[in-house]
């Protein structure tokens, strides 16, 4: 290597994997360059969040980055860890910071049929990663009132709506977007495509929605006419459709095809899609920011539940699929762009392991019951890792 990735540490289970990872299956075999930020919700409470927006940063000016999963911390977490305050998702923090996509897509495998019987092809989702609930303020409305929406602009426009008169206690939800934004994210959208040479699905609900989704709707078109030409070049096409119409379409698809969402809708629909072909452990999920910047990450949690397992000494068998393919989508993609083919070679060849070790049945146990021709034989994680290894080595030793 010769330039560095932007490595981010995480949490929990998924600290412990991303630790045995780089141990076990980087180090021994590549001159690891990274600059690390832990991201671990001590050290961003420690330092008042900065690290996170120091780690986003470092991604702008370096280009790739690799992240394991880390906590979004809510009131139980609050109290568990003695935070200072309930920090925002640092994902969140590093999306808006990057002004990227997610695009998210399956793991697929022979021996694991999708739950919906007619997908053929892996269905990736382009996620908006800017916005929506994410960036919302809230008020918790304690009796009776008029709840508005108001806007004060520098040139003097003023605008004012009632959102509701409330005859008591309630909640309000205020969002935002941008068209900046939503414009980066159309070019994301269209630009993997042509790359990936895949349909585009876009879909929101304009019809209710008649300015928020509205903008989103007219925006996509207006950028669509930059790329016409390209697309039909390749024989891909985009089209729109509502979200609800979109749903339906999709469960009757064969896949294979880019489904871009608003961020809300892109959040639970890749958790959906993932679970349909299998494994939310079993999913792909890079962040593509319209100037060329990559961080790469596992689309699951810090599985919490296992983790508190590995601190009562209790053997777990968490699945690291995803976070190993984060690293070897951040080593592939920092090979491409300094022009290091072993590095990208590397990538490929531990990808290929991870293959090699699933078809041979060698699995964890949230995969063991979904595998049809094959025996199964269940592995703790370390015991998962180890059977990669091995086959890595073997792969290597014959190029």
């Amino acid at each position: 290597m010769t330039t560095p990735l932007v490595e981010m540490d995480g949490d929990e289970m998924t600290r412990i994997l991303w630790k045995m990872i780089k141990d076990e299956l980087i180090l021994p075999f590549v001159d690891l360059k990274t600059e690390y930020y832990d991201l671990g919700l001590v050290k961003r409470d420690e330092t008042g969040d900065k690290i996170t927006v120091e780690a986003a940063e470092a991604t702008k000016k370096l280009g790739v980055a690799v992240k394991c999963a880390t906590i979004t911390p809510n009131v139980q977490r609050m109290s568990e860890y003695k935070l200072h305050e309930m920090w925002k998702s640092p994902n969140g923090t590093i999306r808006s910071i990057l002004d990227g996509t997610v695009f998210r897509a399956p793991i697929t495998i022979s021996s694991i049929h999708p739950a919906v019987k007619n997908w053929e092809k892996p269905i990736t989702i382009a996620r908006h990663a800017y916005g929506d609930v994410y960036k919302s303020v809230e008020i918790r409305v304690g009796g009776a009132g008029t709840a508005k929406l108001v806007f004060d602009g520098v040139d003097g426009q003023h605008e004012e709506v009632v959102i509701h008169e409330f005859k008591g206690e309630g909640v309000l939800q205020g969002m935002h977007n941008t068209d900046k934004s939503i414009r980066s994210f159309a070019h994301s959208c269209f630009k993997y495509a042509i790359d990936t040479r895949q349909d585009v699905w876009f879909s929101t609900k304009d019809t209710i929605s008649k300015k928020y989704d509205g903008q989103f709707k007219a925006i996509f078109e207006e950028v669509f006419q930059e790329y016409k030409e390209d697309f039909e070049r390749l024989g891909i096409t985009y089209f729109y459709t509502l979200i609800d119409d979109a749903v339906a379409r999709v469960i009757r698809s064969k896949g294979g095809f880019i489904w871009a969402c608003k961020n809300y809708d892109g959040d639970v629909m890749s958790d959906m899609v993932s679970t349909a072909f299998g494994s939310l452990a079993m999913m792909t999920s890079v962040l593509v920011s319209p100037d060329g910047n990559y961080e790469y990450e596992a689309a699951h949690g810090t599985v919490t539940r296992h983790y508190y397992k590995y601190l009562a000494g209790e053997e777990t068998s968490t699945n690291p699929m995803a976070t190993i393919f984060a690293w070897t989508g951040a080593l592939r993609k920092r090979g491409e762009k300094d022009g290091i083919d072993a590095l990208q070679q590397f990538a490929d060849q531990l990808e290929g392991a991870c293959f090699d070790t699933l078809g041979e049945g060698i699995v964890t146990k949230d995969l063991a019951g979904l595998m049809e021709g094959v025996t199964p034989q269940t592995v703790n994680s370390a015991g998962f890792i180890g059977a990669i290894r091995e086959r890595l080595e073997r792969r290597l030793a014959s190029c």
